[in-house]
């Protein structure tokens, strides 16, 4: 029996959402830049999924553009809004946990000396708002501070942020990819101007993302001579990766708040467990219930590596991470871990159990069972 805990890094595709890449990929296979018959049936389902994706998120269909994953939407979105205001200011914002595709374009900033402001985060991951409105300067010109973390699951106030912003005519992007799907999420009512989500996150295929701006906001092509998507990103549209995409997240949207409710029961479910059983542990992320996402589990247990309970669970069929899987191989320690200021020992013990939508009580049961079982064999051999 394999129990997959590991859906923060990626979703198994869903039977559904595999039928519509197949019927997508029969039927309209046609280039949706050619101008026969072929061309426009394709050119049409192409703009039904970006009036879908755009209601389901609060926007208009043509608000939304499509790319090749969400760090390539948060790159594109990021270089395109950047393009067309930097004459406007030297100044950026950004927090000091973002995804390395957020992380590496304020760092390409830098080098071309633009000033970059990383706000620091609590205890609990999230920004203060506080050092947020002390942050923004008279040349402060785009603000990208994600939506939920992947390692801790801390949800940061957009509703908020984004009124701060708004009022001072700064550009707000958003890195929402593990949020879609699993928040409610709407652009107008947190004032967002430009976000970014992906497929592979909420049990489409890998290989698409899709990024939003809004229509009031100036952008500029990061290469010269696109013409897909209005110069957004080049390159010939995947059509049925984007009908697959669109299917996973209509259907995922129906049970958005069941899923919520679920979530927290397996959560409440496994730390009782571990607590009952005298474990010591420490939970990352937010004790408020409104701040975390509850199928992000962040979890160190005294005197634990978390590689070697990871290594440990896998033996048993249980499939958990030790922190992103984009920085997974990596030698270089969680940057999310070091802005919680993590000693190197705290940071080490770090592993992650994220849930899914086919995660089950009996699961959690036999993965709380198991990692007792763990920790206990642990303390014996030290004591021996």
């Amino acid at each position: 029996m394999l129990i997959y805990l590991d859906h923060a890094a990626t979703t198994p595709i869903s039977k559904s959402v595999i039928g519509a890449w197949i019927r997508a990929s029969e039927h309209y296979f046609a280039n949706t830049q050619s101008l026969h018959e072929e061309g426009e049936e394709a050119r049409h389902l192409f703009e039904i999924c970006k009036k879908e994706m755009g209601e389901l998120l609060g926007c208009e269909g043509p608000e939304i553009y499509f790319t090749g994953s969400g760090s390539e939407a948060n790159q594109l979105l990021l270089e395109s809004l950047f393009k067309s205001i930097k004459t406007r200011g030297n100044h950026v914002i950004t927090s000091s946990i973002e995804h390395p595709s957020v992380l590496s374009f304020f760092q390409k900033l830098e080098e071309q000396r633009v000033e970059v402001t990383y706000l620091p985060v609590s205890s609990e991951g999230l920004i203060s708002i506080t050092e947020l409105k002390e942050s923004i300067r008279s040349d402060t010109v785009l603000a990208s501070i994600q939506h939920v973390n992947s390692e801790t699951g801390s949800i940061q106030p957009l509703k908020e942020i984004g009124a701060i912003l708004k009022e001072k005519n700064i550009i707000f992007h958003s890195d929402c990819v593990q949020s879609f799907g699993k928040l409610p999420l709407n652009v107008r009512r947190y004032q967002l101007d430009a976000i970014s989500v992906a497929s592979h996150k909420i049990y489409g295929p890998k290989g698409v993302g899709a990024a939003y701006i809004n229509k009031q906001t100036a952008w500029s092509p990061t290469l010269p001579f696109t013409h897909h998507q209005n110069g957004f990103r080049q390159g010939t549209i995947d059509l049925p990766g984007i009908a697959a995409f669109t299917t996973a997240a209509l259907e995922i949207q129906e049970t958005l708040s069941q899923q919520l409710d679920h979530f927290w029961k397996l959560r409440e479910q496994l730390l009782s467990a571990l607590f009952n059983a005298g474990i010591s542990f420490k939970v990352e992320g937010s004790t408020a219930k409104d701040r975390q996402l509850p199928s992000i589990i962040g979890l160190s247990i005294e005197g634990i590596e978390g590689q070697w309970m990871m290594q440990m669970l896998d033996r048993h069929h249980i499939q958990i991470s030790t922190g992103t899987a984009c920085q997974t191989g990596s030698q270089t320690p969680s940057k999310t871990m070091i802005a919680l200021q993590k000693t190197e020992q705290e940071i080490n013990r770090y592993f992650r159990i994220s849930l899914g939508k086919s995660t089950t009580s009996e699961q959690i049961s036999y993965t709380a069972n198991k990692i007792i079982e763990i920790v206990n064999e642990f303390r014996k051999r030290k004591v021996g």
